[in-house]
């Protein structure tokens, strides 16, 4: 086995092909609106009712009958059940917060970014099934007074989940795969250098490069560079 330990990384681009739009444009807006009003605590302070109706039209959309994993999201579960199988070490870091690679059938997730089908707690800090319209008269039943819910999502400012669990795996990892990410937002961003450091070979697939420093790249489509990719590495 030429790679035992296996780490990836996704961003938006894995899931543009199945019609889910970037969150952030070149503008610096979030669907229309500054990032400042719809993903951050303060603008959640500020306008609830606003930050509310964001993400529920985005929770909805993944209901939508069109919007399915692509062949990207495919070859990476089928890539880590093979690799599992042989003995080898997978895990996926998504900044995604669709989904996608759930359906797809990936199992070894870290959805760093929280996931658009669940609430947060905003006391006790527990993840809950949501699949629904949430609102501000939603309430908890993991605290004796039932509280508020918010959505499960890391917004700026806020800590990702299990970043540390991140760090490590990356640190140990001998084959780093960055997939579809700008490579602009921290501590993500950070992610391949930490990957080089410990050694391993670090690969960009992506629609244009963003960095030199990647020992490998490939540009185009996620349906065809990532298909390829892995294609190719499941036949060594």
């Amino acid at each position: 086995m030429e790679f035992k330990r296996v780490v990836v990384l996704t961003g938006a681009g894995i899931s543009a092909e199945s019609g889910i739009r970037t969150f952030r444009d070149q503008n610096g807006l979030w669907e229309d609106h500054p990032v400042e009003d719809v993903a951050t605590p303060e603008g959640f302070q500020r306008n609830p009712n606003l930050v509310y109706q964001f993400y529920n039209m985005r929770r909805a959309q993944l209901l939508d009958a069109s919007v399915v994993p692509n062949a990207a999201h495919q070859i990476l579960a089928e890539f880590e059940a093979e690799h599992i199988a042989r003995g080898g070490h997978f895990t996926l870091i998504t900044q995604n917060v669709d989904n996608l690679h759930q359906r797809a059938g990936n199992q070894r997730i870290i959805a760093m970014h929280g996931q658009l089908q669940s609430a947060l707690c905003s006391v006790s800090g527990l993840s809950i099934p949501w699949t629904n319209d949430l609102t501000a008269e939603h309430h908890c039943q993991c605290c004796e007074t039932p509280s508020s819910l918010r959505p499960d999502i890391v917004w700026f400012g806020e800590v990702p989940y299990q970043l540390d669990d991140c760090f490590e795996v990356v640190s140990k990892a001998d084959l780093f795969v960055s997939i579809g990410t700008s490579g602009k937002v921290y501590p993500a961003a950070g992610f391949m250098q930490v990957a080089q450091e410990s050694g391993a070979e670090t690969v960009e697939l992506n629609l244009e490069k963003t960095s030199s420093a990647f020992d490998q790249g490939y540009y185009g489509p996620a349906t065809e560079v990532v298909v390829d990719f892995f294609s190719r590495l499941m036949q060594r």
